[in-house]
């Protein structure tokens, strides 16, 4: 999935437009510690997609809308990743 600085600034600016603690949502999704929202919103890792959905609710931001902006950060990773590869020496 996705690792990157964009989805994680992104998961951080919902969640505090929501109101919530690293802590309330980690408590909501059932994980002991706060630690998975920490890794999500620093990008060293990023929630599985039914995750994502459930965060939608959580952080009242429409599936929809959720799913689009994870739909072009994945783009943009892509087409980065492609052309580095490409033009790599």
């Amino acid at each position: 999935m996705l690792r990157g600085e964009e989805l994680a600034n992104y998961l951080k600016q919902i969640r505090r437009d929501s109101g919530l603690s690293q802590k309330e949502v980690a408590t909501t999704l059932g994980y002991k510690s706060s630690q998975f929202v920490s890794n999500w919103e620093r990008g060293l890792s990023s929630p599985p997609l039914g995750t994502l959905r459930k965060l939608a609710g959580l952080y009242r931001v429409a599936e929809e809308e959720l799913f689009l902006r994870i739909r072009d950060i994945a783009v943009r990773e892509l087409e980065a990743e492609l052309r580095r590869e490409f033009y790599r020496k």
